[in-house]
């Protein structure tokens, strides 16, 4: 099982707990992708914030 299909079950449970129960699965996988991207984005800035911020010695 890949790690978006993970998410989207965990997010489908949850939110399903929450009383949501209008999205198909196809939204969870789609909100799942969409949450990859935006991490992989995150960890692309803050490795290039590091590498920016490191003071020279």
């Amino acid at each position: 099982m890949s790690v978006k299909a993970i998410m989207a079950t965990i997010l489908q449970k949850e939110l399903a707990l929450r009383g949501v129960h209008s999205l198909t699965p196809s939204d969870y996988e789609e909100i799942a992708e969409k949450l990859v991207e935006q991490l992989r984005e995150l960890e692309l800035q803050l490795a290039a914030r590091e590498i920016t911020e490191k003071p020279e010695r």
